[in-house]
């Protein structure tokens, strides 16, 4: 493995990675040596973030919500070359109480966040399956981990997806073909930093029970994917990885 550069030579398709946690995971990526694809619903937004990656970024609009169209949608992206690495970071959240969320609310926020990862994995994965290779990695929440009131369909599609992750791990692990997740804590992005600005005691709140007292970088995150989706992870697989600052376990 190249140390320096343990991504060279290799095509990852990040979803939801014109801002935020999925940026993050494109520059590191790329800094990793990787030629990177970003799918999002903004074309402005992907060009944008591209611009900055320079010439291994590359984007096409799409909306893995849209599953009818996942086929075509992954052999656009794999016009540019074979898909090494998926990165399954695009979602959807939701905040109602249970009682005001409806039918429709709950099936929007689930039908992005397993229905359409669930339908863009296994797209991108037969392709892995045939060449007998690839890395997998699904960015899940603390919210599969433990309670959180108010983000119910959020919960329930994140949760899912901790079980799906160890069910495609155990059937792709006979084609050399790697599944994981990542658990991303509170991570200190634009918009959760607006969050905390508004309201003080809730971060608070969170830096007394993160054992390591502060927020994550996105750069935190990034950091686990590109271990996750290099050689150095070679067996690792079927895990999800808390980047929490131990916020997980502790009290």
């Amino acid at each position: 493995m190249n140390r320096r550069h343990p991504l060279a030579a290799k095509h990852a398709l990040i979803t939801g990675g014109g801002t935020g946690l999925g940026l993050a995971v494109a520059r590191a990526m790329v800094d990793a040596g990787a030629l990177v694809t970003l799918v999002g619903r903004r074309g402005e937004v992907l060009a944008e973030a591209v611009a900055a990656l320079g010439a291994a970024g590359h984007f096409v609009v799409g909306d893995v919500a849209d599953v009818a169209a996942t086929p075509a949608l992954v052999a656009r992206v794999a016009q540019r070359a074979p898909i090494d690495v998926l990165v399954n970071n695009a979602g959807r959240h939701q905040r109602k109480p249970v009682l005001e969320t409806s039918d429709a609310d709950f099936a929007e926020v689930v039908g992005t966040n397993l229905f359409g990862t669930f339908a863009l994995t296994r797209e991108v994965a037969r392709s892995m399956v045939e060449r007998r290779s690839g890395s997998i990695i699904v960015i899940t929440s603390m919210a599969a981990l433990f309670g959180i009131p108010g983000v119910s369909a959020y919960t329930a599609s994140k949760t899912a997806l901790d079980g799906l992750v160890r069910q495609l791990a155990v059937e792709f692990s006979p084609h050399r073909v790697r599944v994981n997740a990542i658990a991303p804590g509170f991570i200190e992005t634009d918009m959760n930093r607006g969050i905390f600005q508004r309201d003080p005691a809730r971060l608070e709140r969170i830096l007394n029970r993160t054992p390591l007292g502060r927020l994550g970088d996105p750069a935190d995150v990034a950091e686990a994917a590109v271990f996750l989706a290099s050689d150095a992870a070679g067996f690792v697989t079927g895990a999800c990885l808390p980047v929490d600052g131990g916020a997980s376990i502790g009290f």
